[in-house]
């Protein structure tokens, strides 16, 4: 469906900020606005960036 955009080491600081934002819910302000964490995550996760599609960016290697 997607193509993978989205390089191992983007992939990782993705995750990572993601689940930081996402513990700001939890711990900290305890602000809804954490939840935008979830954007980073999933993309990290999946490996795919709707944005980095639109600009036509990759951090991946090509196949």
């Amino acid at each position: 469906m997607f193509k993978n955009n989205v390089g191992r080491l983007d992939r990782i600081l993705r995750v990572i900020v993601g689940l930081g934002l996402i513990s700001l819910v939890f711990i900290g302000p305890q602000s809804l606005w954490g939840w935008v964490g979830v954007v980073p995550l999933l993309t990290g996760l999946i490996g795919t960036c709707p944005v980095y599609t639109l600009l036509g960016i990759r951090t991946c290697a090509r196949r």
